[in-house]
């Protein structure tokens, strides 16, 4: 018997019409993922489930070898199917864990495998449905977002990257847009790697790169490209938030030993990311973009298969640093030189969750409606507890009519069910709160709110407007 029925946590009368009259339906607007843009741009074909469902997928992986799954079964060179069965002996272990719901939800939507759990015992049968729908043109890699009704979906690439394959065409149905991540060019006390990737930003700005006006002026160069492109968006992924910006002397001088190949200490290396990460913030408000902030990933911390396997193998995990003081600053800083942009700020670790809507709060001026956002349940966080936690500071310290949703942030195209998880989860709780007449028992008053939440403010928050 399978619970993932039509009303999956919905449990009020008012959950389930909030649900299916109001969230289910609605297009999806996901505006941080890792999708390969290539992959839908050549509209890949899938060759088995594995390569759809298993490959690149670190949390599953985490979850097999918590299981005592071999990595040859993992990122290994083990055969497609061996590696569908290892990952069907796991989800029964998996009870409570967020990866049973989306793996089976997954399985509903869109392979309409509904009648039956993952496990060794229906593994053939599984394999065999899902095999048979992947030979389906529909189940090509734009295809699979059309099914789950896509409308924007934003990739996460590289100053250097070409955007080649952003250019879509309309018949795809939807937008695929890219987002502007430079945090290679953050990482100077990488030494030769920094000065490596600065070279082939040099070469795709079509300029040398000596100085540090130079890096600015190939990295505004790149961000012009990424605006002809449809980018309305950056983002950085960070570990803490440097602390006060090095001077502009002080940052030529960084970035001019660095160039000559010297060694640059922390303290350095955080006054330089201090002082680009201003610049590029002004880049962003320039253009009218949506800053974006993910912190505290503390990553590659299992250092011997680091070493040996690709990076986002599954091997990070949750800092524990304080970057709520030295984040204010960055922020005030911002506004008072008026270049403060649109701000979305994720935590990963949930004992920030209340410090950031706190903070989103404190730079709202009455100039537009929610400009700085507490973004959605991230990673670690993006299951029951951690989202329904984010929502719940929101609600309590912000407000949580302005919210811009979720996000799948996943190199999986089966990832959208995210959304639909989110959808139902949001449902749940405000029906609840209606049913216990924490709030008024108004389905139209209710389900404006809802349909906002799940699509229309981040459509707005984003500025997308057709390409």
């Amino acid at each position: 018997m399978t619970c993932f029925t039509e009303d999956f946590l919905l449990d009020t009368p008012q959950a389930r019409s909030l649900y299916h009259e109001v969230a289910a339906d609605l297009p999806i607007i996901d505006y941080h993922s890792h999708l390969n843009p290539a992959l839908i741009a050549h509209q890949h074909r899938f060759a088995d489930p594995t390569e759809l469902w298993l490959n690149g997928d670190h949390y599953k992986w985490r979850a097999m070898r918590a299981c005592g799954v071999s990595e040859r079964f993992c990122s290994g060179a083990a055969p497609p199917r061996e590696k569908f069965n290892a990952w069907a002996a796991t989800v029964p272990r998996l009870l409570r864990n967020p990866l049973y719901h989306w793996a089976h939800l997954e399985l509903r939507r869109p392979f309409g495998i509904t009648d039956r759990l993952l496990s060794p015992a229906t593994a053939d049968e599984i394999w065999d449905s899902m095999s048979a729908r992947l030979a389906d043109p529909s189940f090509s890699a734009p295809g699979i977002l059309r099914q789950m009704h896509v409308e924007v979906v934003c990739t996460t690439d590289d100053p250097t990257d070409s955007l080649a394959d952003h250019h879509v065409d309309a018949q795809y149905g939807f937008q695929m847009r890219p987002t502007w991540r430079p945090d290679s060019a953050l990482a100077i006390d990488q030494g030769p790697s920094w000065n490596a990737w600065v070279d082939r930003l040099g070469s795709a700005a079509a300029m040398r790169i000596a100085t540090a006006d130079d890096l600015m002026n190939a990295l505004a160069c790149r961000h012009q490209v990424f605006h002809a492109a449809g980018c309305r968006a950056s983002d950085h992924g960070l570990e803490s938030m440097p602390a006060e910006p090095a001077t502009d002397v002080e940052a030529a001088v960084i970035v001019a030993e660095a160039r000559a190949g010297a060694a640059i200490d922390p303290l350095r290396t955080a006054r330089y990311q201090s002082w680009l990460l201003e610049r590029l913030a002004a880049l962003d408000a320039r253009r009218d973009w949506v800053q974006q902030f993910h912190i505290g990933a503390l990553r590659g911390v299992q250092q011997r298969l680091c070493a040996i396997l690709p990076p986002a193998s599954g091997f990070d995990t949750i800092a524990a640093v304080d970057y709520i003081k030295p984040l204010a600053g960055f922020l005030s800083r911002l506004d008072a030189a008026g270049i403060l942009p649109r701000t979305v700020l994720y935590n990963l670790n949930p004992r920030e969750n209340e410090a950031l809507v706190a903070l989103c709060g404190s730079f709202e001026d009455g100039s537009g409606i929610g400009r700085m956002q507490h973004g959605p349940g991230w990673w670690f966080l993006d299951q029951l507890d951690g989202m329904t936690r984010q929502m719940e500071a929101l609600s309590q310290l912000g407000v949580l009519a302005n919210f811009i949703g979720m996000t799948t942030d996943s190199r999986s195209f089966l990832s959208f069910t995210r959304h639909e998880y989110f959808r139902r989860l949001l449902c749940r709780i405000l029906g609840r709160d209606m049913a216990g007449g924490m709030v008024p028992d108004d389905h139209v008053l209710v389900g404006g709110m809802v349909a906002d939440i799940c699509y229309h403010n981040a459509k707005r928050f984003f500025s997308f407007k057709p390409t």
